[in-house]
């Protein structure tokens, strides 16, 4: 029996389109889609607010050309893949529209299919585990895909954004750490930002002293905080050309002698961190964003950070390649945490367990043999003195 239920066509469309012929309307829709169908409102199969929908449901007569009208998520809810409708929504000579907004999620499987999937192949009688509770399962699993998400998936999320006079963007609500910020320059192409370390620093408290330099309290005995930072406001104006040691474009003349004998050597010994013009950005812990240099105002970045796998439920998805892995790392878990299981079953299946986890970094570390080849290429430079 083959894993893939919707057809080339809803595939490569994105699109599942049903007809409605008799006059009793609809009041259900499966989806042949591979891929969960995720609502932003509650999920009746779970009970829990999964997160961001990944699809939308139209509706419109068979007129040609069709004209689709949003139906309203208030109007149906989701129940094990199958989107059921408050009302008979299509009537005859009407059709509906189901609309993915992520496509080719076949690589994946999600967290919900790693549980059942463990119930059903290593918990039961003449099996590894006789009993476990599937509580004790789904706790070890999401565990697992957190610690992968740091280590071997790699969960890197991003996001296009635009900096505002206010030179700050808030830090994404999956946010873990941040892998890379760049900014984008009229050709597409990604120029790195890099943190700003120890050039400046967002204090995390700001206390408001009193003429001897003492901390003020109000009427409770708390600190009283200031409304913004010194520190932040100097560097918000500073002029960064003064920092990495570059002149002005639309001034700078190297054939010029005035420009030559000004310049000559004010750049000896530059700190490499420093020499460059890309800007910088630091994490501002007190208001919870990433604040930039004063030159990328209203620039275009993109920002990659790290997400632990768990935000939402749309998104709690592992790859197949790494699935084997994390099977072994709930039944090492499980067994760790029995202390009727003997030491050396557990040792054996902690091996299992590594092993199996450095296979599934090397399947997902994507490295090809003529991409290396390619970069080792001018190592065999000659190079002429």
């Amino acid at each position: 029996m083959g894993l893939i239920n919707e057809t080339n066509a809803e595939y490569y469309s994105g699109e599942q389109i049903i007809l409605s012929d008799n006059s009793t309307g609809v009041t259900q829709l499966f989806s042949n889609f591979d891929e969960l169908l995720i609502n932003s409102g509650v999920d009746i199969y779970s009970g829990n607010p999964p997160g961001p929908s990944n699809f939308e449901v139209y509706e419109s007569s068979v007129d040609v050309p069709y004209t689709w009208s949003k139906i309203p998520e208030s109007q149906y809810s989701v129940q094990q893949n199958t989107i059921i409708f408050t009302g008979n929504r299509v009537k005859y000579a009407y059709k509906i529209k189901l609309v993915l907004k992520d496509l080719n999620t076949y690589a994946y499987i999600s967290i919900n299919d790693i549980v059942n999937n463990f119930m059903l192949a290593y918990i039961g009688d003449g099996k590894v585990i006789t009993r476990v509770k599937k509580s004790d399962v789904i706790f070890h699993a999401k565990r697992g895909l957190q610690e992968f998400s740091y280590d071997v998936l790699r969960s890197v999320q991003s996001q296009e954004l635009t900096i505002p006079p206010s030179l700050s963007v808030a830090i994404p609500q999956d946010y873990v750490n941040y892998v890379r910020v760049s900014h984008i320059d009229q050709s597409g192409v990604k120029r790195p930002i890099y943190p700003a370390n120890n050039l400046t620093i967002s204090p995390t408290d700001l206390p408001i002293q009193d003429a001897s330099g003492e901390p003020t309290q109000d009427n409770y005995g708390q600190n009283l905080e200031a409304n913004g930072s010194v520190t932040e406001h100097r560097w918000n104006d500073v002029d960064v050309n003064d920092i990495t040691g570059y002149l002005a474009s639309d001034t700078t003349n190297v054939w010029n002698y005035d420009w030559w004998r000004n310049a000559y050597g004010q750049r000896y010994g530059q700190d490499q961190v420093l020499s460059q013009k890309n800007g910088w950005f630091q994490i501002n812990e007190r208001n919870g964003t990433f604040s930039f240099s004063n030159e990328l105002h209203g620039k275009l970045i993109t920002l990659e950070y790290i997400s632990d796998g768990l935000a939402y439920n749309g998104k709690s998805q592992i790859p197949k390649m790494a699935e084997d892995a994390l099977y072994s790392h709930i039944l090492y878990s499980l067994c760790a945490s029995r202390p009727s299981v003997p030491e050396y079953i557990v040792q054996r299946y902690k091996k299992d367990r590594s092993t199996k986890l450095r296979n599934a970094k090397i399947r997902l570390s994507n490295l090809k043999p003529i991409e290396m080849t390619q970069n080792f290429r001018g190592k065999s430079k000659w190079l002429k003195f």
